[in-house]
């Protein structure tokens, strides 16, 4: 009996058939593993809204890190918990900082690892906003000051790549000039050029103590209910010597992550924040949801949108899965 239609599920007819037709893979070389580093001597304390990731001090890094070799892992990226905050975030440029002191610790403990170090002043200000405060609104130039002290220092102390997140206009430009001017031509510039003033942050601020003190972001990160200001921004980003750009949240925007792609050739980095690893962790912990397929589903589905990288608390739980399948 002959049938007039397409028969697709030939190519879906056995686990091998599906394989080798699979147009989207995620690789452990995708991954990218947010840690936060904390002055100090205290034990690693676990976050308490985001189970399985702690904040580590330097004496605690170094296990950290040489399990994140062994699951084979490349890059990481690097929050610094200082113990002590003032109003312009001194501690994010200090020759001497938490992030600082934990790239150079990471560069004897892994010398081939990539250390990205986010650049901004939030975690670093004892306002919670991500520059100088005037008249209760971030000034945007005097903070890009401050900004290219911050990335020169990190980069002095052997960051690989600058990650600037605060959002402020010409920040990646002013950054290139600095770090081409202090002798650093060849350190890329990961922008947060995509940066939306998202509800999905509240746990990374558990993680970072960086809640503004104060008002919101709503004046510097993106309204998300705009989609062509985003492709704005980005282009902005590429045109003032951005290397890498960053789309931040994930889940909510993936047809961002698409736009920024379609626009681009440069590598699209998708940021998968703390409250989408919350989510999921507290659906897994209830029995609600298959864990390792859930998190599969999604970091494929944010390359498949078009990220060239993933910037994701899951990365460790990825690899291990990764090699469980190989």
């Amino acid at each position: 009996m002959s049938q007039n239609f397409d028969r697709h599920r030939r190519l879906r007819s056995s686990a091998f058939m599906r394989d080798i037709v699979r147009e989207t893979v995620l690789h452990t070389d995708d991954l990218i593993y947010p840690i936060f580093v904390k002055e100090g001597q205290e034990p690693k304390t676990e976050v308490s809204s985001m189970p399985g990731v702690f904040q580590f001090s330097l004496h605690e890094l170094e296990a950290e890190v040489s399990e994140l070799t062994e699951l084979g892992i490349k890059a990481i990226i690097l929050f610094g918990l200082p113990d002590d905050k003032d109003a312009v975030g001194s501690g994010a440029y200090h020759q001497h900082g938490i992030v600082q002191e934990a790239t150079r610790l990471v560069k004897t403990i892994a010398p081939e690892m990539i250390v990205v170090a986010d650049t901004c002043l939030c975690e670093f200000t004892d306002h919670g906003h991500c520059g100088v405060i005037k008249n209760e609104t971030v000034d945007n130039d005097e903070s890009l000051q401050l900004l290219k002290k911050t990335a020169i220092s990190q980069a002095e102390a052997g960051a690989d790549i600058i990650a600037p997140s605060n959002m402020m206009d010409g920040f990646v430009k002013i950054i290139r000039e600095g770090l081409d001017e202090a002798g650093y031509i060849d350190i890329p510039i990961m922008s947060y050029a995509v940066k939306y003033a998202s509800a999905f942050y509240g746990p990374f601020r558990d993680a970072a103590n960086s809640a503004p003190q104060f008002g919101d972001r709503k004046t510097y990160q993106m309204d998300p209910a705009n989609r062509l200001e985003a492709l704005r921004e980005a282009k902005s980003d590429e045109r003032e010597g951005a290397d890498f750009l960053i789309v931040k949240p994930s889940l909510s925007y993936m047809d961002i992550i698409r736009d920024v792609r379609n626009q681009t050739n440069l590598p699209v980095v998708a940021y998968n924040v703390s409250g989408e690893y919350a989510m999921v962790k507290a659906a897994s912990a209830n029995g609600w949801i298959d864990e390792e397929r859930i998190v599969l589903e999604m970091l494929t589905s944010m390359k498949r949108a078009g990220a060239s990288l993933i910037i994701t608390y899951f990365a460790k739980d990825v690899a291990t899965y990764l090699k469980g399948d190989a």
